[in-house]
């Protein structure tokens, strides 16, 4: 067959390809290009602001997390802690129920004891002696927490006393008090049992001022000190006999 002979098939339009634009589908007026083209505008206007909102509301999301305090998510749990806790326990005082069994019943061994130990620890805190101020503070909470008063001869001493009840610079408060004889009985007492309990008092001293002292410093004391633990009871005899003079 020639080459002129040859005649291209037909093209024909599918149901799928029908009103599309481009190669296959038919010519569109300038006026539907133009509407086109000004739709896919106004749908890029519409992301880009769109996008723009978005970026806007992440930046104040962020700047709200930057000045927030670094614990700020373990205080709202605790408070969603403390809030859930409240509920049950209102509805646990409502059907008659003692809410501190209750909550014992839901709560495992290990984590029943840790709570009490930390409650323990917060009634009387003591992190050892960290300064004189500290420790005279603590002995005064510890005195003062024994004093019950008497809010009636409280009273009746406030009304005779008056304006000096609440003494201010210049006010003369000699003679207007005097102290009871039951009062100075309990001090004195108070003070014989301080002493008492302070001549009872031992604390482990890290230096026994008895002992014999065998090393030149702190490094060759705690190794002398591991030697008579690990091998005290085998050298025993030979520094028995070195310090008589009977060594062989």
């Amino acid at each position: 067959m020639a080459e002129s002979d040859f005649v291209a098939p037909a093209l024909k339009e599918s149901e799928n390809e029908k009103g599309l634009p481009g190669f296959l589908g038919k010519e569109m007026t300038a006026k539907e290009k133009y509407a086109e083209r000004m739709k896919k505008l106004r749908d890029l206007h519409l992301k880009r602001n769109e996008a723009r909102k978005l970026n806007h509301q992440e930046v104040v999301e962020e700047d709200r997390r930057v000045k927030e305090p670094k614990n700020m998510d373990a205080r709202k749990r605790r408070a969603e802690y403390i809030l859930k806790e409240e509920a049950l326990k209102a509805e646990c005082e409502a059907n008659g129920k003692n809410w501190e069994i209750e909550k014992l019943r839901n709560m495992a061994a290990d984590e029943a004891d840790a709570l009490d130990k930390r409650k323990r620890s917060k009634m009387n805190p003591d992190e050892g002696f960290s300064s004189f101020e500290a420790a005279t503070f603590r002995k005064y909470a510890g005195l003062t927490k024994q004093i019950k008063p008497d809010m009636e001869v409280y009273d009746r001493i406030k009304v005779k006393a008056g304006d000096a009840f609440y003494a201010k610079a210049g006010t003369v408060i000699h003679g207007i008090h005097k102290d009871t004889p039951e009062a100075i009985k309990k001090m004195a007492e108070d003070v014989q049992k301080q002493k008492e309990k302070r001549d009872k008092f031992s604390r482990r001293r890290r230096h026994d001022p008895d002992a014999d002292i065998d090393y030149i410093n702190e490094r060759n004391m705690k190794f002398n000190q591991k030697l008579e633990r690990f091998y005290g009871t085998y050298t025993k005899d030979i520094k028995d006999n070195l310090e008589r003079g009977t060594a062989v």
